[in-house]
C-alpha cells in the first residue's frame, strides 16, 4: 500500500534470519543436478517448486522461534544475462523468470508470514556477472549498471522490497549494481566474497572495497555483507574501532574453512560444525554493532542457522 514501508532487517531492533547455501543443499544433499550451478530453472516445474518450498520452509520456523523477521531470497544468484544465455533463455525469457522467481518467494512469504506475523523482507539476489569465486567478466560500473540492469527491473516490476548483490568479488561491479537499484528506486545490500587472507579475489582490501562503494554511490547501499567464505578468512580483518564495520550488516559464511579453489574442485559436502560456526558468528557479531542479517552461504542449511540463531539470537 502507499505510504507503508516494507519491513527492512536494518530498520529493527533484532537480527532478522536468512537461509543457508540453496546450490549445496539442492546439489548435495538432494541429489538435484543444477547446470551452471543455477536454481532458478527450479520455479518453472511444479517438482522443482515443491523442492525449493521445502528448502525455504524452516527458515520460517526459525524466524517464528525466534521472534524474528526473515529476508526472503529469490534463487535467482544465477539468472543473470551471461548464465541465462548459457541456460538457453533470452533476455525478455530471462526477465520473466526472474520475475516469477521474486512472485514464487512472494508467495511463500505471504503463507509463511502473513498468519503469523512475520515482517518479510522480498529480497531479489543478484550475482555476478562471472564466477563467484574468481573476479571474471570486469566491467566498469556503468557498464555492470547496464548490465545487471534487466535483472534489477524485474524485482522492481515484481515489487521486491530490496535487492542484494551477493558474492561480489570486486568493486566495480559492486558499484554498477548499486546504482542500478537506486535507478529503480529499490534499497541495495552489497555482499562481499573474500579469500583466505580476508581480501576480495580482486586483492581489495575489505574495508577499502566498502569505503569506495560508499563514495561512489554517496552510500547508497544500506548495508554490506560477507559471504562464501569461512570465519576464520575474515576474522583478522574486522579489527574492533574500525570505522567501516558500522556499514556491516549481514554475515552469511560458508560452513567450510577450505579455500575457494578447494571448494570448486569438492566432490562431497563439507558440512563443517554448526556450533563452532555459530561461536564464530558469536564472536564476530561483539565487534559489529550494527549487525542485522544471519544467514549461511554454501555448506550450510537450517541446521546450521538455527545454530547462529541460538548463539546471536537468545
Amino acid at each position: 500500500m502507499p505510504g507503508i514501508q516494507p519491513p527492512l532487517p536494518q530498520s529493527g531492533s533484532r537480527p532478522f534470519v536468512t537461509d543457508g547455501g540453496l546450490e549445496t543443499w539442492l546439489v548435495f544433499q538432494q541429489g538435484i543436478d543444477l547446470p551452471c550451478f543455477a536454481a532458478v530453472p527450479l520455479v518453472s516445474a511444479t517438482e522443482g517448486r515443491a523442492v525449493l518450498e521445502k528448502y525455504y520452509r524452516p527458515y520460517f520456523e526459525l524466524a517464528r522461534r525466534y521472534r524474528t523477521g526473515i529476508v526472503l531470497d529469490a534463487p535467482t544468484w544465477r539468472a543473470n544475462r551471461d548464465w541465462g544465455e548459457k541456460l538457453g533463455y533470452a533476455p525478455r525469457e530471462l526477465f520473466e523468470l526472474n520475475r516469477a522467481a521474486l512472485a514464487f518467494v512472494a508467495r511463500l512469504g505471504r503463507e509463511e508470514g502473513g498468519s503469523s506475523g512475520i515482517p518479510v523482507a522480498l529480497n531479489g539476489v543478484v550475482g555476478p556477472r562471472g564466477d563467484g569465486y574468481r573476479v571474471e567478466s570486469l566491467m566498469s560500473a556503468a557498464e555492470a549498471q547496464d548490465y545487471h540492469g534487466l535483472q534489477v527491473a524485474a524485482f522492481a516490476d515484481g515489487g521486491a522490497d530490496m535487492v542484494s548483490a551477493v558474492t561480489m568479488t570486486h568493486v566495480d561491479e559492486a558499484v554498477g549494481i548499486a546504482l542500478a537499484a537506486k535507478a529503480f528506486g529499490l534499497p541495495a545490500v552489497i555482499s562481499f566474497t573474500v579469500e583466505t587472507d580476508g581480501r576480495l579475489p580482486s586483492g581489495d582490501d575489505l574495508g577499502a572495497a566498502v569505503a569506495e562503494v560508499d563514495r561512489r554511490t554517496d552510500a547508497y547501499p544500506a548495508y554490506y555483507m560477507v559471504n562464501c567464505a569461512h570465519p576464520s578468512h575474515f576474522e583478522h580483518v574486522l579489527e574492533a574501532g574500525a570505522a567501516w564495520l558500522d556499514r556491516i550488516g549481514g554475515l552469511r559464511a560458508n560452513a567450510s574453512a577450505k579455500s575457494h579453489a578447494e571448494l570448486d574442485a569438492a566432490t562431497e559436502l563439507d558440512a563443517g560444525d554448526p556450533q563452532a560456526l555459530a561461536r564464530d558468528y558469536a564472536l564476530l557479531r561483539s565487534r559489529l554493532k550494527h549487525l542485522c542479517v544471519v544467514g549461511g552461504c554454501c555448506g550450510t542449511d537450517h541446521r546450521h542457522v538455527a545454530a547462529i540463531c541460538d548463539a546471536c539470537l537468545v
